[in-house]
């Protein structure tokens, strides 16, 4: 058996269940420990074994561990290798520095094991909010603005003395609203069309 066909056979058999959880965040998450201790029975069954070595990387002026997972083939000593990087965070209350690295190389190491055994890893610490299922809240919907619309005539109309007709309750100017058909006789003593046409007589 190839080295390739002993990593799909592993690859198919790993079951690495997240068995730690977060109460902060309140999701589980499984970590570099649990997948190495679900992958022991089954790199000694296919006469395999893995591994972990870290390189620290300094880019710009980030420091990164970049930790190699290897799975070696011990009959032929084949060898396949993924890397991944973490970084170091720049503060971290009640870390040292020790601590800062070691925490860097335990997510970098989990990340490689992940991509060598593809372990997937979607709804982990690393999704969105850390928390279980980020879902985008609901869009606010527009209600349509309904223009004013003049008040009904009731059915004892006022009637312009001038020219006969019903008076019409006119727009404010200020756009406040319509005003009554009897405001309007006892303003102008005619309605809001013969107002215009004594004001514009060659309209």
């Amino acid at each position: 058996m190839s080295i390739y066909e002993k990593l799909l056979s592993i690859q198919t058999e790993l079951k690495a269940p997240k068995s730690q959880y977060n109460k902060f965040g309140d999701y589980n998450y499984r970590n570099c420990e649990d997948i190495l201790e679900s992958l022991k029975p089954l790199l000694k069954q296919h006469n395999a074994t893995v591994l972990l070595t870290d390189e620290i990387e300094n880019i710009g002026d980030r420091f990164y561990v970049r930790a190699n997972a290897s799975f070696i083939d011990i009959e032929n000593g084949a060898k396949v290798t993924v890397s991944a990087l973490a970084r170091e965070d720049l503060t971290k209350p009640k870390f040292d520095g020790s601590q800062v690295t070691g925490s860097a190389s335990s997510y970098a190491r989990k990340y490689a094991l992940n991509g060598l055994f593809c372990i997937d890893d979607t709804k982990d610490s690393d999704t969105l909010n850390n928390s279980k299922e980020y879902t985008a809240p609901p869009k606010a919907q527009k209600h349509p603005i309904k223009s004013a619309q003049p008040p009904k005539q009731a059915s004892n109309a006022i009637i312009c003395p001038v020219c006969g007709k019903p008076v019409q309750p006119a727009k404010a100017k200020d756009g406040s609203g319509y005003i009554p058909a009897d405001v309007i006789i006892k303003q102008y003593g005619k309605c809001p069309n013969c107002v215009k046409a004594e004001r514009h007589p060659n309209a």
